[in-house]
């Protein structure tokens, strides 16, 4: 009878270790993610996905559009398209 309930527990024991080791990190990692994104000012300085780097000069719903170089060239980006605030 116990050899029967081991295989059930070992399922069990791996789903939870899945769980709290991949899939939690990952989603809080997200909502982080979506919470810092969601918080863009203007005035912010960026880095996008693709590595451009700028200053926020106008947020709407879901694109922002930022100022990039000394020669003032704006780019309107999605707002899932930012990497990282610099600080």
């Amino acid at each position: 009878m116990p050899q029967q309930y081991s295989g059930i527990i070992m399922m069990l024991v791996m789903m939870v270790f899945f769980y709290l080791f991949l899939i939690r990190p990952q989603k809080k990692k997200e909502k982080e993610f979506e919470q810092m994104r969601n918080s863009l000012a203007v005035g912010d300085n960026i880095i996008t996905i693709g590595g451009i780097v700028g200053k926020v000069v106008i947020v709407k719903d879901d694109y922002i559009t930022i100022e990039t170089s000394g020669m003032n060239t704006r780019l309107e980006i999605t707002k899932w398209g930012v990497s990282a605030v610099i600080k």
